[in-house]
């Protein structure tokens, strides 16, 4: 079966706004046009895409089964035009990342390798980013993989970053010159987020003890520096390697004995080809080997 890729995108962009008006709005055409489009590829594929009934617009039991395989005919079709064409076009990547990571691994990738051409976004979670690279908003992303990952995802490990303690002055470990994690016991964990979204902070607190947790909205670095000052039983961490704001009374603190890891991972679609993703991966490989990224010893580290 020909399909017509005008329809699909018409289809793809009803689905996600789940209302005709919108999507066509997105398409710079009338709405009327663009329910002409999505009648037709019905018409073509023999069954209703859509409900429109008076609570709205609601996909079908075949229209969900033909959005994802939509999506990806889409893509297709922009990689087979680009191939004849020639057109390049910056590698979409989302740096999201409640410990900074990604955009100072990429800022690092990018200052050796001017060729690297890049579109940053920032999702709110790992699922955000998933979903983003799964309906091909984006072509790559950062996160730290634990179970579940998509089927339809892949993933490859590029960093492994130290964590230290931040905490007040007024703390009673301040003037400690390392710390064990099991010393902060009796703290408070705070954590720019629910504790149950950010796994790597809840699976510390377990591991080591923690009971006490307190949680925020994630505002930013400052007021993150800002929280943890505000109350002397309070402490968070942060990467090893990265600068706090200069904010008066905060402390970083090195974990030692295991010292914890966060590891972060890139991710991207199964089925992408390869031409897009390599030079990246390429580079931040060889960024990783340059800066000792992956360095892992089970005696000494915490990897959860």
């Amino acid at each position: 079966m020909d399909l017509d890729l005008a329809q699909v995108r018409a289809f793809v962009l009803a689905a996600e706004e789940l209302h005709f008006g919108r999507a066509a709005e997105r398409l710079s055409i009338s709405q009327q046009a663009l329910s002409k489009r999505i009648a037709a590829l019905e018409t073509r594929l023999g069954a209703r895409l859509f409900d429109r009934g008076g609570q709205g617009v609601r996909l079908t039991g075949p229209g969900g089964r033909f959005l994802d395989p939509a999506r990806r005919a889409l893509a297709a079709g922009e990689l087979a035009a680009a191939a004849v064409t020639e057109v390049r076009r910056p590698l979409r990547v989302d740096v999201w990342g409640h410990l900074y990571a990604p955009m100072r691994t990429l800022a690092q990738v990018a200052a050796r390798d001017e060729r690297l051409e890049l579109e940053l976004g920032h999702g709110r979670d790992l699922p955000s980013v998933s979903a983003a690279l799964l309906h091909h908003e984006i072509d790559a992303g950062f996160g730290r993989v634990h179970p579940p990952l998509d089927d339809g995802l892949t993933h490859r490990l590029v960093r492994l970053e130290p964590v230290d303690a931040v905490v007040s002055a007024g703390h009673p470990l301040a003037a400690e010159p390392y710390l064990r994690p099991d010393q902060l016991r009796g703290s408070v964990l705070w954590t720019p987020g629910p504790l149950d979204r950010l796994d790597f902070l809840r699976r510390f607190a377990d591991r080591f003890g923690v009971a006490g947790h307190a949680g925020g909205p994630n505002l930013g670095l400052d007021h993150f520096a800002a929280r943890i000052v505000a109350d002397p039983t309070f402490f968070s961490l942060f990467p090893a390697d990265s600068a706090l704001p200069e904010i008066p009374g905060i402390r970083s603190i090195p974990l030692l004995e295991p010292t914890p890891l966060y590891a972060w991972s890139l991710l991207w679609r199964r089925e992408e080809t390869g031409h897009l993703l390599d030079p990246l991966l390429a580079a931040v490989v060889e960024e990783g080997r340059r800066n000792r990224w992956m360095e892992y010893d089970p005696r000494r580290d915490w990897l959860p």
